[in-house]
């Protein structure tokens, strides 16, 4: 399974994106803005392609799986990104939920100030994950393309 995301919006604090799923539009993305410099848990991560697994350690995970106890498997855990111990895929729209993570939503916004939301975050999550979490877990290898437009 191959999961991309496009880049579309990159503002002074945050990066609104495009995610496909096998080339088909899945949803929105939110992610931390650009630096110059990596800061860990604070920066995008860099364009490029990266495999994914599931995650069945930690609070993000705790949390899931009480939230999403019917088809929680795994954080969708983003590996070998250079810069970062744990990117992850997953719901919300604080500044905290987005520090080193992809959100995933049914619509995002970016205002005058490069300040972006995301909407309807869980809906667009519960759409998508199964299908990556049964692939993941029937052992088939899922990656993730970032790609830069903006």
């Amino acid at each position: 399974m191959k999961l991309k995301v496009i880049r579309y919006s990159s503002g002074l604090e945050s990066t609104l994106g495009l995610l496909f799923v096998d080339g088909e539009f899945s949803c929105y993305t939110l992610e931390d803005q650009a630096n110059s410099r990596k800061i860990m848990h604070e920066t995008r991560i860099p364009a490029g392609t990266y495999k994914i697994t599931l995650r069945t350690e930690g609070g993000f995970h705790a949390n899931y799986s009480k939230k999403f106890k019917n088809i929680h498997a795994g954080m969708l855990w983003i590996r070998n990104v250079p810069g970062f111990e744990y990117i992850l895929i997953h719901v919300g729209n604080t500044d905290l939920d987005s520090s080193g993570c992809i959100l995933v939503g049914d619509s995002a916004t970016q205002n005058i100030t490069g300040r972006g939301s995301i909407a309807s975050s869980v809906n667009a999550y519960i759409r998508f994950y199964p299908r990556v979490a049964a692939a993941l877990k029937a052992g088939e290898d899922v990656t993730i393309e970032i790609v830069d437009m903006a």
